[in-house]
């Protein structure tokens, strides 16, 4: 069979390359086509475009990239038809796929959406257009099959969530000594996770680093995304007690103490490690001010949404500075809090479901496909 998947962000790289795995596992001759990322260009198939050209945050910042956006759209069309899929497999990244999913169901092509768009946040209409546009629709997080199916008469099938295959896969693998590796001493870590897109680097490792200097009993390290280089983050470190890592955030992770993350899928990953955080946001005031208007949840961090109740703090915009940011980290590094944090993490674990999301999807799609017939 001939796939076309689409991944438009980091997180959507690393579920891209578990469910190509599993893919070419039940389908050795699978055809596959796929925007995303290096994880899945490491697992095979034809890198069309990398997430890297493709990640916006914010609305003012997709405003401002809006030609570029239709462009891609545009060739991801053309790219589409060129090849011919039997199946056409979204991950996330709604704004751009939703606008494919349209076109390709226009088109006759099969349209299975792996991870919801989160439209129970925000933009609840879209289900409309879900409903019209997505033959399948495939949910990870445990209240999202209650919200499509009870509230909006939409079957979906929950598969568990792909992190806990990514992390249970890392953690079962040959570590290396990751302190000898990264000439690290024997001080506890605190990682600092500024996210993937530049926007997001910017306004956060600043405020991350501004503490660093009150805790030389710790040793501070900034986990690199693969799509920014050395160079970037280097303008922002000030402070001696600062170590830099690229593309190997697990091993931080598996190895940290506790952590300053900012909000996105990172939290939920932290979350899964067992690391103590603090969640950080801060945006575009633009954007900042319309997003506060138009989503409408209690919480921002994936954490805390799943376990319904605050199990980790949120910092966000104003509140995201230095002095809130030193009190908040003392808690997550001292008891009572930290015992608190890893008891409501063990809750969190149980909630998500078992392993093998990938599995799960790829074994779905093939029955569908076999029903088809």
């Amino acid at each position: 069979m001939r796939y076309y998947i689409i991944a438009g962000e980091a997180s959507g790289d690393l579920h891209g390359s578990n469910l190509l795995k599993a893919l070419f596992k039940e389908d050795p001759n699978a055809e596959v086509r796929f925007w995303g990322g290096d994880l899945m260009q490491q697992v095979g198939g034809t890198l069309v475009k990398h997430y890297k050209d493709l990640a916006f945050m914010g609305f003012a910042e997709v405003v401002m990239n809006l030609r570029t956006i239709f462009r891609n759209i545009d060739f991801c069309k053309k790219d589409i038809l060129a090849f011919n899929p039997d199946v056409i497999i979204f991950i996330d990244y709604p704004g751009f796929n939703m606008r494919i999913a349209k076109w390709a169901k226009e088109k006759g092509f099969d349209t299975h959406y792996y991870i919801s768009p989160q439209i129970w946040a925000w933009k609840e209409n879209r289900i409309r257009a879900i409903k019209r546009d997505v033959n399948h629709m495939y949910v990870i997080l445990p209240f999202e099959k209650d919200f499509y199916e009870k509230k909006h008469n939409y079957k979906v099938h929950f598969v568990g969530h792909p992190l806990i295959d990514a992390v249970n896969q890392f953690k079962d693998a040959d570590v290396v000594d990751f302190r000898k590796k990264y000439d690290l001493d024997s001080r506890e870590i605190i990682a600092l996770l500024p996210g993937s897109r530049k926007q997001e680097i910017e306004r956060l490792l600043s405020e991350m680093l501004s503490v660093v200097n009150d805790y030389p009993q710790y040793q501070f390290v900034i986990a690199g995304a693969p799509s920014q280089s050395y160079e970037f983050y280097k303008k922002f470190i000030k402070q001696e007690n600062v170590k830099f890592i690229s593309n190997d955030t697990y091993s931080l992770l598996n190895n940290s103490y506790a952590a300053l993350v900012t909000s996105g899928t990172a939290t939920l990953e932290t979350a899964l490690f067992k690391v103590p955080q603090v969640v950080l946001y801060k945006a575009n005031n633009i954007s900042y001010q319309i997003a506060k208007r138009v989503i409408k949840l209690k919480y921002i961090s994936l954490v805390n949404l799943i376990m319904d109740k605050q199990i980790v703090t949120e910092l966000i915009q104003d509140d995201c500075n230095t002095k809130n940011i030193k009190i908040e980290l003392e808690k997550v590094i001292n008891n009572p809090s930290r015992s608190q944090i890893l008891e409501n993490y063990d809750e969190l674990i149980k909630l998500l479901g078992k392993e093998q999301a990938s599995e799960k999807f790829v074994h779905i799609l093939k029955t569908l496909k076999s029903l088809a017939k």
